[in-house]
């Protein structure tokens, strides 16, 4: 098993950055990818960004050359660097792990808010 916290929401004006933080324990030697997810209310779950543990990235097409992923899949970490932000971005954010034997994303976080205010 792998335990995901989360840290680094806010509130903050558009225009203005914030940097989310994602540390795993437990079984993290299993972790291939790494991401980060968002849900605005109303809204399905959606992928903003991730890596893989040899470092490829991808992201939503509504954050690209806004947001940047970085981390380390070996040592559990991952954060996602949010700039120009702007309302649309308010959502809760959740970090997310892929067990490498495995599809999909089998590990969440418990989410944190962003607030972009306008």
């Amino acid at each position: 098993q792998v335990q995901l916290v989360e840290s680094g929401g806010g509130l903050v004006q558009a225009g203005e950055s914030l940097r989310l933080s994602c540390e795993a324990s437990g079984n993290i030697q299993t972790i291939g990818a790494m991401a980060w997810f968002r849900q605005a209310p109303g809204n399905q779950r959606e992928l903003v960004a991730a890596r893989t543990n040899g470092g490829t990235t991808n992201y939503a097409d509504s954050v690209k050359g806004r947001f940047t992923i970085s981390g380390d899949s070996a040592k559990g970490t991952v954060s996602l660097q949010m700039n120009s932000l702007k309302p649309e971005d308010t959502a809760v954010y959740f970090c997310a792990a892929n067990d490498y034997r495995s599809y999909g994303y089998d590990y969440w976080g418990q989410g944190t808010q962003v607030t972009v205010s306008s």
